[in-house]
């Protein structure tokens, strides 16, 4: 795989947050994307934009990746278009908050979406990824290393993603490749969400805020540079691990 010619990349959840930003950073270096979210077309603004900005480079379908049925069919899609796929960026998921006493169907549901989404999604595009010597990244959290309150059962499938990389890695390799990602706190409408359900949102944020040695959050565009170097040629020797981007907050003490 060469980084001087278009690469096809896939990207799930791309329709808003860091999906979003990743398929953008590998547009903007010429990379042709297929994204998958789960809003249809008609209601995946930024998704609309993008085709717009890049109609050569950038196409979108809605993929419910709950449902391996529509796992499959995406990647039987997204591999039709141009006959290979280079890069699987398996990023869709979402906070599922629901504590540890959650009921049975949230912990179904994040299972479902959390872990098995990512396992299956690199199933289906492994023989494209073979061909091409592709990679895989997978984007896991902060969480998968410590956690608080109220986080589970988000963070245990979030920890388990560290042990899908790496039998990824050592299973399939060396004809893919495999790298987790693990941001923190990413400046992202989620993210808002989780602070405004506090009773004061502004305070929370300013005070996950001075929890983070760099004094700042992540943008989703970090998020996406990043995801851009690991899934090129000077970041070869990078297999098996997850990288936690999280602002140093990991290295505080908390107390």
């Amino acid at each position: 795989m060469s980084d001087n010619i278009s690469r096809v990349v896939i990207v799930t959840g791309a329709s808003q947050g860091i999906g979003l930003a990743i398929a953008k950073s590998f547009l903007q270096k010429g990379d042709i994307v297929i994204g998958g979210a789960f809003s249809v077309l008609e209601k995946a603004t930024f998704a609309r934009e993008l085709m717009a900005q890049y109609p050569e480079h950038f196409h979108y379908f809605s993929v419910d990746v709950t449902r391996t049925e529509a796992i499959a069919e995406f990647a039987e899609k997204a591999e039709a278009l141009y006959g290979h796929v280079d890069v699987l960026v398996s990023n869709a998921g979402k906070n599922v908050f629901k504590g540890i006493d959650c009921n049975e169907e949230d912990w179904h549901h994040n299972l479902d979406l959390n872990l098995r989404s990512h396992w299956f999604m690199a199933k289906c595009f492994r023989l494209a990824l073979e061909r091409s010597r592709g990679v895989i990244l997978v984007m896991t959290s902060n969480h998968a290393f410590s956690t608080m309150p109220g986080c589970a059962p988000y963070n245990i499938t979030k920890r388990a993603l560290l042990s899908l990389v790496q039998s990824l890695t050592i299973e399939w390799g060396p004809a893919i490749r495999t790298v987790g990602i693990a941001p923190g706190f990413i400046d992202t409408a989620g993210n808002q969400v989780w602070f405004d359900s506090h009773p004061d949102g502004n305070l929370a944020r300013e005070q996950t805020l001075q929890k983070h040695p760099v004094g700042r959050l992540g943008q989703p565009e970090e998020v996406g540079e990043l995801c851009f170097f690991l899934a090129g040629s000077h970041a070869g020797f990078i297999a098996g691990t997850t990288i936690v981007m999280d602002g140093g907050r990991s290295a505080l003490m908390q107390d």
